[in-house]
């Protein structure tokens, strides 16, 4: 390709930089080909064939998100392979609360300057994303912004979309009380509550590679953990039991987010000892001195996701879970009542 502005160059935009850095993402894109795949990168639009065979009646279900203020510490870190996932992860996982497969994603790259190698590393971690959630990485963007972002800090975001046959989606509609509440835990801290964390621990160059006892790692290491994606876990544990309700643990923690899967009249009754809080939590709570409402009210605690199922059903959910490789949990029931959650 023979284009080239001098003159957008020295404006802070070089549009060579853009197609080498297409260049060197092709491979990591490659690997997230699936049967849907109609075309590569560099047109205008990702095109993508659903399979409609063997459903009665298809929906698309779609979710968009990004990282936040998470990437302060992949800055601080100059650590950029695993945002990606972080990403990808945030999407997916709201559009598997559905009962949807996700089908393709597509991301956006802000930055204020355009390094190929970063941004390929960026995108690698997209990819990776996509492969553990069984979706193809159709297409995205690369936008330089000079003057907006500086030029050592960019943003990332994403769109998924997923399908499902309409009779097998998942909408809360079927939670009674007395369903038992299934937990499936989380990675970390994943991809929510950064402004607190990084005001708790004021992050810095240093102390951000500080070793903590408690933590087994560095402070940056477990903060940087990638969100874990329960995409695959979600939909085997679909094919063996009737799952009546999910929901994605994120911000606004579990007061705000279990009370969205529930039909009104129904709330969570929680069992705090049934859940393995993880120790970056238990150590923000002390820096802190945060109540506990507010820690449950901002952060997963170590739930990633929540899912409702029959009384009958709780030991083969579990199972299900477990085979899917997850240790899974029991941590509390639906009753009846409008409080949203009760920790007990």
């Amino acid at each position: 390709m023979n284009s080239y502005s001098a003159s957008y160059k020295a404006a802070g935009v070089d549009v060579t930089a853009g197609y080498q850095a297409v260049e060197l993402m092709k491979q990591h894109v490659a690997r997230t080909v699936t049967p849907g795949v109609l075309n590569g990168l560099g047109g205008f639009g990702g095109a993508f064939k659903p399979d409609f065979a063997g459903m009665e009646e298809p929906v698309l279900v779609s979710g968009t998100d990004g990282v936040g203020t998470k990437l302060r510490i992949a800055f601080l870190l100059d650590k950029h392979d695993t945002v990606g996932i972080d990403c990808v992860a945030m999407c997916v996982n709201d559009v598997v609360c559905s009962g949807a497969s996700p089908l393709f994603f597509l991301d956006y790259i802000a930055v204020g300057k355009n390094y190929p190698e970063k941004v390929a590393q960026i995108v690698s971690g997209v990819a990776e994303g996509c492969v553990q959630s069984g979706c193809a990485l159709v297409g995205g963007e690369t936008a330089e912004m000079p003057g907006f972002y500086p030029v050592d800090e960019y943003d990332l975001a994403g769109f998924c979309v997923g399908m499902a046959d309409r009779k097998n989606m998942i909408d809360g509609s079927s939670v009674q009380a007395g369903d038992v509440l299934i937990g499936l835990p989380s990675s970390g801290v994943h991809s929510n509550g950064f402004s607190l964390v990084r005001k708790l621990f004021n992050i810095s160059e240093r102390n951000i590679n500080m070793y903590m006892a408690d933590l087994g790692m560095t402070l940056g290491e477990c903060l940087l953990t990638p969100t874990k994606i329960y995409v695959k876990p979600l939909l085997a544990a679909m094919q063996k039991v009737s799952i009546n309700a999910v929901s994605h643990i994120t911000g606004g923690g579990f007061y705000e987010n279990i009370p969205r899967m529930l039909p009104k009249g129904l709330s969570a009754k929680i069992e705090k000892q049934s859940i393995p809080v993880l120790p970056i939590f238990t150590l923000m709570q002390a820096q802190g001195r945060i109540v506990e409402r507010d820690m449950y009210n901002t952060f997963n605690m170590g739930v990633g996701m929540c899912v409702a199922v029959a009384k009958e059903e709780a030991d083969a959910a579990l199972c299900a879970f477990r085979t899917a490789g997850e240790s899974a949990f029991i941590m509390g029931h639906v009753v009846k009542g409008d409080d949203g959650v009760e920790l007990c």
